[in-house]
């Protein structure tokens, strides 16, 4: 199978879970009689689907939907992905946002993140941020990378935290890593 085919496959694949999840996430709509539109699209190799308001009054009712601190995005998303894999026997990945609740976050933990990594270049000292989830992490761990620099996840859930290193450190890595 050529690249070209497997890419148009794996694509294919993400649609379908994108499709999948829009129809259970409308009928978990017309259930608990919420207004909103759900858009699917492809972002960063996962299906996504958003559930966007399409009236006003909307807004109010699906951030219920989001919950304190995302914690009813996170099972919902949670309950869409068991969904899809219900039907394609596949784990899925498929993210999920509603009312641009992830979307307003990546912009705040992206912030968050430079500063620690400001702050990290600037005294060559760790520098530990609060406890997250998978979905927060990553946006960190992604802002650390492109600085340049090295975290790591560390602590159990709910306690979960990045924690940005110093570049020596990964220079220390990276040296021991050449010696074996």
């Amino acid at each position: 199978m050529s690249e070209k085919t497997s890419a148009s496959t794996a694509v294919k694949h993400l649609e379908e879970e994108g499709e999948i999840g829009a129809d259970y996430l409308e009928e978990l709509l017309d259930i608990a009689d919420l207004g909103g539109d759900i858009d699917i699209d492809i972002d960063h190799g996962r299906a996504s689907v958003a559930i966007v308001a399409s009236e006003e009054g909307d807004e109010r009712e699906l951030a219920d939907l989001v919950g304190r601190d995302g914690e009813v995005l996170e099972a919902v998303q949670e309950l869409t992905r068991l969904a899809v894999q219900a039907r394609t026997g596949n784990r899925s990945r498929l993210m999920l946002d509603i009312n641009g609740y992830r979307a307003a976050r990546r912009a705040e933990l992206t912030k968050v993140a430079q500063e620690a990594v400001a702050k990290v270049q600037a005294t060559g000292e760790v520098v530990a941020l609060e406890p997250m989830n998978p979905f927060e992490r990553k946006v960190c761990h992604d802002v650390v990378a492109a600085a340049g620099l090295v975290s790591e996840s560390e602590g159990a859930e709910p306690h979960r935290h990045v924690v940005v290193l110093p570049a020596h450190t990964q220079d220390e890595a990276g040296e021991d890593a050449e010696q074996d």
